[in-house]
Parts: C-alpha cells; sequence; structure tokens
C-alpha cells in the first residue's frame, strides 16, 4: 500500500515520540494494519513498536540508503498504512545544510508530514514558527500540525493560527503523565522494563482518538504518491545457520540486517549470553550486536560456562560480528567485570558520548567481510570506550572529515563500536554468509 504519513518534530524532546506511539496505538484499536519506520539509526523506537504494538517496524536512514532504497524500504515493508517517525528536529542532519534529515527522507519518499509543535509557553508566536518551518526550504511536504503538551482551550486559537499558515489543524495532545515513557543514557528504556506499559499505550491510544483528527490524518497518508514496487527476493534454504544474542542486553539490532541474511539463506538462532549456558548447537556463526550489557554485568559475567564458550568458538574461527555492546561483551573487563576475553584490555564507561555519530568505515587489510580498502557507511552511538579499540579499519567521521582507527578485522572476525547496516553495503552480508557457509563445510569434514 502506498498510504504514508510521517509525523517530525520541530525539536528533539517536542513530543514527536509519544504522538507517534498515540497514533500507532489508537490506529491499532481500530484494526488498522500500519508498519512503522524510524527516520535514522535508531534501535529504541522500533523495539518499541515491535514489542508493545506488534507491528512490524524499521529505520529509514538516508545517510544509509539513496531515494530508491529508501522508497524501496517503504514500499517493501508498508502495510494498509506506513507510519514515519522523524529524528530530531525536521531540517536538523548533517552540517548547516542538514544532510541526511528528516526533511531528506520526506522529499525524496514523497511522504507527507505532519509537525509536531511543542506550544508550551507560546501562543500568537506558534504562528511565527510554522511559518518559518512551512517555508524555509522548497517541497517539504509539510501538510499539517499537531500541538503537543496544550489543552483544548489554547488549541481553539492555535488551530487558527494553523490554518492562517496553509496547514491543517489535526488536534491537540495534552501532558499525559500516567502515559510517560521513561528514558535513559541512549534514549527511551525498553519496552520489556515497563511493567503497565500496555495500559500507558491503550492511554495513549484513547487520547489519540479524543484530542487528535485521526480521520484527517488517514485522509492525508491517503493523498501520498505511489511508490515504485520492489523486486520481490526470495528468501534461501535456511542454509546457513547464525546464532544471534537476543536479550535484555543486547537488543539493538537492525531489523533489516536480520532480513538480509535470512534473505541470503541464513537461519537466525536466537540465544542468551544471560540465561542459555552455551551457544546453539550446529551454528556456523556468531552475531553479537549492542544493547545494554552494563546494566547486566553480574548476570553476564557469572553465566561462565557461555562466556567459556563464546571464548573458545571464537577463537576456533566460528565467523563473528560483534557491534558496540557485543564488541564490550568480549572485552576482559567491563566496567571491572570479567567478560568473555577475546581482547585483552579493558573497556569502561565515560560520562559523555564518544564519536558520537555517521561516520565511513574503511579496511585496511582483507577481513570477514570485506576486502582492503572497501568500505560501509556506520553509525557510532555509546559512552564507553576501550583500551583497545583496534586498528584494522579507519574511521572517518561524515560530520567534519576526521579520521580515527577503529575495528579488528580478521579473516573470522569483525568486532568494534560502529554499527552496521548491511543494506548501505549488501556485499559486506554476503561475504559473512560466505565464510559462514565455509566453515559449516570445514566442520562437517573434520
Amino acid at each position: 500500500m502506498n498510504q504514508r504519513i510521517m509525523i517530525a518534530g520541530t525539536h528533539s524532546g517536542c513530543g514527536k515520540t509519544t504522538v507517534t506511539m498515540a497514533v500507532l496505538s489508537a490506529l491499532k484499536a481500530r484494526g488498522v494494519d500500519a508498519a512503522a519506520f524510524k527516520c535514522g539509526p535508531d534501535y529504541i523506537d522500533p523495539m518499541f513498536h515491535r514489542r508493545a504494538l506488534g507491528i512490524p517496524a524499521f529505520n529509514l536512514d538516508p545517510y544509509f540508503l539513496d531515494e530508491d532504497g529508501l522508497c524501496g524500504s517503504l514500499a517493501a515493508h508498508g502495510r494498509e498504512i506506513s507510519v514515519v517517525e522523524g529524528v530530531m528536529g525536521f531540517y536538523d542532519g548533517i552540517g548547516t545544510d542538514g544532510w541526511a534529515s528528516t526533511y531528506d527522507v520526506a522529499r525524496k519518499t514523497k511522504t507527507p508530514v505532519i509537525l509536531v509543535v511543542s506550544a508550551r509557553g507560546m501562543y500568537t508566536s506558534s504562528g511565527a514558527l510554522l511559518k518559518g518551518f512551512r517555508e524555509y526550504k522548497p517541497d517539504n511536504r509539510i501538510r499539517g500540525v499537531i500541538f503537543n503538551g496544550v489543552n483544548g482551550m489554547l488549541y481553539a486559537g492555535l488551530k487558527e493560527l494553523a490554518q492562517q499558515q496553509g496547514l491543517i489543524p489535526l488536534g491537540y495532545f495534552p501532558r499525559e503523565e500516567a502515559a510517560e515513557l521513561g528514558s535513559r543514557h541512549l534514549g527511551l528504556v525498553t519496552a520489556d522494563e515497563i511493567a503497565d506499559l500496555q495500559q500507558r499505550l491503550e492511554k495513549l491510544g484513547q487520547t489519540a482518538e479524543t484530542c487528535l483528527d485521526l480521520d484527517g490524518i488517514l485522509k492525508i497518508a491517503g493523498e501520498a504518491d505511489p511508490l515504485p514496487q520492489p523486486e520481490r527476493v526470495e528468501s534461501g534454504k535456511d542454509a546457513v545457520r547464525i546464532a544471534v544474542a537476543r536479550d535484555e542486553a543486547f537488543c539493538f539490532l537492525y531489523q533489516e540486517n536480520l532480513d538480509l541474511l535470512q534473505e541470503l539463506g541464513c537461519r537466525i538462532v536466537p540465544f542468551s549470553p544471560i540465561r542459555d549456558e552455551k551457544l546453539p548447537d550446529h551454528v556456523q556463526g556468531l552475531y553479537l550486536p549492542g544493547g545494554y550489557p552494563e546494566l547486566y554485568l553480574k548476570e553476564l559475567s557469572e553465566n561462565r560456562s557461555m562466556l567459556r564458550d563464546v571464548r573458545e568458538k571464537i577463537r576456533g574461527g566460528l565467523p563473528t560480528i560483534a557491534e558496540c555492546g557485543g564488541f564490550l561483551y568480549l572485552h576482559s573487563m567491563l566496567n571491572e567485570v570479567p567478560m568473555v576475553g577475546v581482547f585483552t584490555g579493558k573497556a569502561y564507561q565515560t560520562s559523555k558520548l564518544q564519536r558520537f555519530g555517521y561516520a565511513t568505515l574503511t579496511a585496511r587489510k582483507d577481513n570477514l567481510l570485506c576486502g582492503a580498502g572497501e568500505s560501509i557507511r556506520v553509525h557510532e552511538f555509546h559512552y564507553f570506550d576501550s583500551e583497545n579499540n583496534g586498528q584494522d579499519f579507519q574511521a572517518e567521521k561524515a560530520s567534519n572529515g576526521k579520521q580515527y582507527d577503529a575495528c579488528f578485522g580478521t579473516e573470522t572476525l569483525y568486532a568494534g563500536f560502529p554499527h552496521l547496516f548491511f543494506p548501505a553495503n549488501p556485499e559486506f552480508a554476503k561475504n559473512f554468509v560466505r565464510k559462514a557457509m565455509a566453515y559449516g563445510t570445514e566442520s562437517k569434514n573434520q
């Protein structure tokens, strides 16, 4: 289906995530088959959508994907309606020109935009704000506005101000303390950590049904331009078994990465480094994604049989990808607590983000994922650092061109802080699968 809408914000913290969750909850209550998308490299919001609302959720990142890739993802994964949540402020991206912004996604995918405005502390001035956003750049697709943090009395005037700027007023969202979602240093807490999450989501949906013009939102979504339909890729035959860490400690993983591995013939075998005694049987590859291992140090460290099995299998040549939290797990020590010990040295928490943002990762030598000189676009978002970051790749920041050593790359291992998005360079995923297949063949012949 081509029906789609983008919920964008004037700035971070304006309430776009709350409004998005409320709209999705209300649509689900109406029986509308929806898919969710998140602009940028965010993991936690899509995880919320999948686990809390039970709907498919994906990332739309213009740094990783060109226009065809963005449109193809929307077309391939869309349902009866696609709801796209923006990131940061609508025009915010890399540099002063806002490259790879929410605006870029809206423009390239021709998706109608609803702007969320936090109107607390202003009234008539919101008209100037709306005029600025509507006129700042061409082809911005902004059609409507939702005012957050206000009541019905204030909305009557705000509605008129929106109409004066040629925008469709689509309601207001009052502050709902009973429905607020917590946060920590990397964003929202995960869905599994909120005991009364379903009640909060139901409350958000009820508020949306009462205070927002959902029919108006659906009408705008139905006016979206058609998308080119992508070619369907037939999934493989589960020829390769890939163990993927999936529990509270390891939960930051692009769904698109798993989808691509499955299309290449992999069977994803989830396991828990916290609870399982060892890796799943007969696996030919290992994927340790990011997450919050620092919150589960005791549980991870005391699972000595798992630590030993992971260490021995990696040292024995099991093809392995370890990103960010997975990389931390492979250190000898994490915040002074013993971990797997594949890498000597300590990993430790700092007080600020380290090497935050988009970068390009270029290999200095042949390795598990690519040949020397080949590159992929990546993203870093972590407060941790290491005494042993690796130097088998060169990373170059997209924002300022700064270069630095990064990651370990051997014939059977990729490990480092940068997160990979396989669709940005599918050859990396293909090489991983090839090595896993070869490992499986060697294991059978031994």
